[in-house]
């Protein structure tokens, strides 16, 4: 392409200023090279750019169409170029986070908030990522954050741990299991246990602790909501096994407690997925540190209790 952004801003000067020494004198160039830029473009298009001998210049209407085409692109792109700086600053970006977990909206809707309010400029949209394969996305520029629970080594791609947490078996108070200091697997096989409608190599009670002891529960029951499964565990109508913090961050009847999952516990870590090209974005870093600020125990928006629920023992 011929046609440049400085013929277009040569052009705009020289219909502003009215002649071709004040135009030359605000482009910062001499009289002599405005002049040979104009011949040149009068040459290439075959068409003069201004009418000759008139004072001041009066553009022809090919001039005209230029000087137009200038009054929309040249905007344009000083706007491209100061939303491009501030990217680079990192004070405005995009912000596309994919959750590897289903019950992780109560908990993130505190953390956005607060973001948010800190990183306006910041695009952000939210997906849940158990039905997609979202570390691929990630790498693949479609996504910039990913909250999983399932790290890997990748030199690409960086884990960073946002807070531990313990998978908790819910039930109400009055449940036989609620006697017990623990849960075994095999206490399970009997019940009807109510989850999340995700395939069961996402759940942490089927990764960690039922498919390995090779124990199946007498039925399963699945909710979207993590607080139609606390509804149902309360009237008796199943248990559910559920992180303690989605246990502090719900609202929840008091007829409810819970158990560890095995004499140990069923233990794990919740990590925000970014690319290692990324790591110095700032306002990753910032919704980073939100997030474990804001995990169990910590920051304003976290919950003040856990009622109803027995500690882990």
């Amino acid at each position: 392409m011929f046609l440049e952004r400085r013929h277009l801003q040569s052009l705009q000067a020289i219909q502003e200023a009215g002649n071709l020494a004040r135009a030359a004198e605000r482009l910062h160039i001499t009289q002599s090279a405005l002049s040979h830029q104009i011949k040149t473009l009068e040459h290439y298009f075959d068409v003069p750019l201004f009418l000759r001998h008139t004072k001041p210049i009066r553009l022809s209407p090919a001039g005209l169409k230029l000087v137009q085409l200038a009054g929309q692109v040249l905007p344009r792109m000083a706007g491209v170029e100061d939303e491009l700086s501030r990217m680079a600053s990192g004070e405005i970006g995009r912000l596309y986070i994919a959750i590897e977990c289903h019950a992780c909206f109560d908990w993130l809707m505190p953390v956005l908030e607060r973001f948010k309010a800190d990183w306006p400029a910041v695009e952000i949209d939210i997906r849940l990522g158990l039905s997609f394969d979202s570390m691929t996305a990630l790498r693949a520029g479609e996504l910039d954050l990913v909250i999983s629970s399932d790290p890997f080594e990748a030199s690409d791609l960086q884990f960073r741990p946002l807070f531990d947490y313990e998978g908790r078996l819910v039930m109400a108070k009055d449940h036989p299991l609620a006697e017990r200091d623990f849960v075994d697997p095999e206490d399970l096989r009997e019940e009807l246990l109510i989850t999340y409608p995700v395939s069961r190599d996402r759940l942490d009670v089927f990764k960690h602790f039922l498919t390995p002891a090779g124990v199946e529960p007498r039925a399963i029951r699945q909710s979207e909501l993590t607080a139609v499964i606390l509804l149902l565990v309360a009237s008796g109508r199943g248990l559910s096994a559920l992180p303690d913090w989605v246990l502090r961050y719900s609202q929840q009847p008091t007829s409810l407690t819970s158990r560890p999952l095995g004499e140990n516990g069923m233990k794990g870590t919740l990590y925000a997925a970014i690319r290692s090209v990324d790591e110095a974005s700032p306002y990753l870093n910032e919704f980073v540190a939100l997030a474990g600020e804001f995990g169990p125990g910590g920051g304003e928006g976290a919950p003040g209790s856990n009622v109803g629920l027995r500690p882990s023992g």
